[in-house]
């Protein structure tokens, strides 16, 4: 059996970091997610689709963001089973209790685990439903699959733990539940473990959103009972299978699927001309300017330059002053003074604060040094 684990779309987000145009066009973007992963199911012949929630960003969707999931989802004609997360969580008047879903898709709808098998496939699919913001509780405790020699699979939205406040799922819980496959969502870094016989995995998201969401994003392909094989391709060609996991008779590898990554890179300040030219990159880019500047660099017009090159570019500053005038902290006289007074400032500031101390110390130079009168 072979299977297609996705999770935390969050379609329809605000996007609000990135200008109004190419949010917009980052919105259709994550709006195409399910369409690419039907692309991704078909070419694979999965068996099997688990979605477990955060598909929606909120209970705030266009109605053509609905209707464009469930043609996508009804497209992969195989089971499809969605578990609502603590974004698109399960109530009366949720998108996921419309009578619009095509047949092929289960949605969980009660807090309580539920069984759904195929015999098909023999195998049977636990999942439940977020039906409010938060919880506390852990959806597996207490569950355990029968040993009927059916394959037993979780599709599960939380976070593996003791406690929190999205579902916890304790590790000793994914260890009785007796299943091969724990399908988890929330996470958005795609990561995987293994407690006693279960696998668990993240997919993490599809799409990056901001800066704390990096890199490639995308679905596992997971095999059971069979091993993952080394490479598949989508109708935008090569997908890029980034890492493989095996525990017993379950093997899996994840497969990029983003149309753009969230990047940071670090650049010496002094070749930062050299570097540009060379670049052309369609992802959204966070620029760290590093190495010596006695003088703060200009950011808004590097960030002009940069601009062309990059669907989207930030530039942030994280030059330090040159060491040699740091030496001068020693000189006696206003100059050193005011140097020995901010290198122990920066020395015990915050994180945070660094870069500012950091600008004051140019400034103050450029006042001493050009001989701006700061006498009272």
């Amino acid at each position: 059996m072979k299977l297609l684990h996705a999770a935390d779309f969050h379609m329809d987000s605000p996007l609000t970091g990135l200008p109004p145009d190419k949010s917009a066009l980052r919105r259709r973007e994550l709006r195409d997610v399910p369409a690419r992963l039907a692309a991704l199911a078909r070419e694979e012949k999965v068996d099997l689709v688990l979605l477990p929630g955060d598909l929606l960003d909120g209970d705030r969707v266009y109605p053509e963001t609905v209707r464009s999931l469930a043609q996508a989802l009804g497209d992969m004609a195989v089971p499809v089973f969605i578990a609502p997360g603590n974004h698109d969580w399960f109530h009366e008047k949720s998108p996921y209790a419309g009578d619009f879903w095509p047949d092929n898709v289960h949605i969980f709808t009660a807090p309580e685990l539920q069984g759904i098998e195929l015999p098909q496939l023999n195998c049977v699919v636990h999942g439940c439903a977020f039906t409010a913001p938060h919880r506390e509780d852990d959806p597996l405790a207490g569950f355990t699959a029968p040993d009927d020699g059916k394959t037993h699979l979780l599709c599960l939205h939380g976070e593996v733990g003791t406690a929190g406040s999205y579902a916890p799922i304790a590790p000793g819980s994914l260890e009785r539940s007796g299943a091969v496959y724990a399908a988890l969502g929330h996470v958005h870094a795609a990561g995987n473990g293994r407690a006693g016989q279960t696998l668990w995995a993240y997919p993490g998201c599809p799409e990056g959103r901001g800066f704390d969401e990096l890199g490639p994003k995308g679905a596992w392909i997971v095999y059971i009972g069979e091993p993952a094989q080394a490479a598949v391709s989508t109708p935008d060609g090569p997908a890029v299978v980034s890492v493989k996991v095996t525990s017993g008779p379950v093997s899996g590898k994840f497969v990029q699927v983003c149309r753009r990554q969230y990047r940071i890179e670090s650049v010496e300040a002094n070749s930062f001309s050299d570097w540009l030219p060379r670049i052309e990159s369609p992802d959204l880019v966070r620029i760290l300017l590093t190495g010596e500047s006695r003088a703060a660099p200009d950011l808004d017009a590097l960030t002009a330059l940069a601009a062309p090159r990059f669907f989207h570019v930030e530039l942030r500053d994280q030059t330090a002053l040159p060491v040699d005038l740091w030496a001068r902290a020693d000189e006696d006289s206003l100059t050193g003074l005011f140097l020995r007074e901010m290198r122990s400032r920066l020395e015990t500031a915050a994180e945070g604060d660094r870069d500012k101390l950091l600008l004051a110390a140019r400034f103050g130079l450029a006042a001493l040094e050009g001989g701006e009168d700061i006498r009272p």
